[in-house]
């Protein structure tokens, strides 16, 4: 009877680990295709020592750049349907921070105070004109608060929305430790295809364009893009509280 079990036992482990395997090489073919089916719109711009995704359309009237600054774990496509209306009459730029979407990560731990420094460099590589109209979502409305008190010339106006310095700041701070707990075990759920297989942690914005749907989705089942949302996420009231600070 001792003998049956040890060999159940170990017949369950190679089982397990053939699953395994099975993820893991679903998970990076299905990666490798859609590498190539959305590859980055924009350029990457060299910000010393890394590369951030900087996609700019519309043309430059003299007027300025609106520039947009995607929300905690968020990247430039969620701003697809903004930035195709805006296009026809100003210059736009969204772009992804560093770790995120097409975004190097440069192999240094998330800091608020780094954004806007690494934003200015990626604007000034690519010859983006200020002065910049920041448009920022949730965390990205606290990240172009430092970008305004960071470089005060360059900004002819902020437009915040989900600002959780100006909502419910304690419902903004337990969505936000939700959303950290969740993403804690994400990267390694993605590595496995566990994600991919269970349509875990897709987004819902059905009503973007098919090329931004399909680039969030996929990013969003990346493991390092969800361990660079998540050391984000982990840095959220020190932010908030930098953000504060700096009005």
């Amino acid at each position: 009877m001792h003998l049956t079990f040890r060999r159940v036992g170990l017949v369950l482990s190679v089982l397990l680990v053939v699953l395994l395997l099975l993820g893991i090489t679903y998970q990076g073919i299905a990666t490798a295709f859609e590498r190539r089916d959305y590859p980055p719109p924009g350029h990457l711009a060299d910000v010393g020592g890394h590369q951030l995704h900087l996609y700019c359309t519309g043309p430059g009237t003299g007027r300025g750049t609106v520039v947009l600054e995607a929300p905690e774990a968020g990247l430039s496509a969620h701003w697809a349907l903004v930035q195709d209306a805006l296009t026809p009459h100003l210059r736009v730029c969204s772009y992804d921070r560093a770790g995120l979407g097409w975004s190097e990560s440069g192999g240094q731990r998330f800091e608020a105070t780094r954004v806007p420094d690494e934003l200015h460099a990626a604007l000034t590589r690519e010859h983006e004109p200020a002065p910049y109209i920041l448009v920022g979502r949730s965390m990205g409305a606290a990240l172009v608060r430092l970008y305004a008190a960071r470089f005060p010339s360059d900004v002819r106006g902020l437009i915040l929305i989900d600002d959780p310095l100006t909502g419910d700041t304690d419902l903004a701070t337990g969505q936000a430790a939700a959303q950290l707990r969740a993403l804690r075990t994400a990267p390694w759920l993605a590595r496995t295809g566990g994600l991919r297989l269970g349509r875990l942690f897709l987004p819902q914005e059905s009503e973007l364009p098919r090329a931004a749907a399909g680039a969030l989705a996929s990013f969003m089942l990346r493991p390092d893009h969800l361990a660079r949302a998540g050391r984000e996420l982990a840095s959220w009231s020190q932010t908030m509280a930098l953000a504060r600070a700096a009005d």
